[in-house]
């Protein structure tokens, strides 16, 4: 494997995110997105007893629950190593659904197989993406079941599932930021490289327009 390739790479992608970080169609994907996977993680992160409690409580109560997960995204009123992973993971999931939505906007500027290609491998390494993007909430929703098959230690082995597949989502999210990352950063560069090169054409024809006549 060439590390040396991979390290350029994630510099590429890097690159990337920042330069994607101006365009507003980024922003439009990823800040709802980054806001409801943490709502959604932080509402099952006790399995769906929330939900339950919504179901039995009225809509002032209700909106007093959703108003804490939104808070607690942020940490607020959170053990620090129970808002990390959630954020982290919310962070990258959102990330990721704005390089898609900045993708997908600007393949319908474009024409031909390279406009296709880039729509298909962004969905794809997004799809990925999006079905590890809330493991908290499948190793919740694994615990009474867990506690169904084991008499003890089902908390502990609950508790290990969840590390490991969250230690996994953030992976898979790494990779298809740096995927998404340089094919980002091969358009905006190609974008900005075309329309320098448009003002130049245009100037030398203004130039010739005005020596010729």
């Amino acid at each position: 494997m060439n590390w040396r390739k991979w390290l350029d790479e994630f510099v590429l992608a890097g690159k990337g995110i920042l330069l994607a970080t101006k365009e507003r169609k980024f922003w439009y994907g990823a800040i709802p997105s980054f806001i409801f996977f943490g709502m959604l993680m932080n509402l099952l992160s006790g399995g769906t007893s929330k939900f339950e409690l919504m179901g039995a409580l009225g809509f002032p109560q209700n909106l007093q629950i959703i108003w804490s997960s939104f808070l607690a995204i942020f940490g607020i009123n959170q053990p620090f190593l129970d808002w990390l992973p959630i954020f982290l993971i919310a962070t990258l999931q959102g990330i990721l659904i704005g390089l898609i939505t900045l993708l997908w906007d600007k393949k319908r500027t474009k024409k031909g197989q390279n406009a296709e290609s880039l729509e298909k491998a962004g969905i794809i390494t997004g799809l990925i993406a999006l079905g590890a993007g809330c493991p908290t909430c499948g190793a919740t929703l694994l615990t009474p079941l867990i506690g169904a098959i084991f008499s003890t230690g089902s908390l502990a082995i609950a508790g290990t599932v969840s590390t490991i597949v969250t230690i996994l989502a953030i992976v898979i999210a790494i990779l298809s930021l740096k995927r998404l990352g340089v094919e980002t950063y091969a358009i905006i560069i190609n974008e900005k490289y075309l329309a320098k090169k448009a003002k130049q054409t245009s100037k030398e024809k203004k130039e010739k327009s005005e020596k010729s006549s």
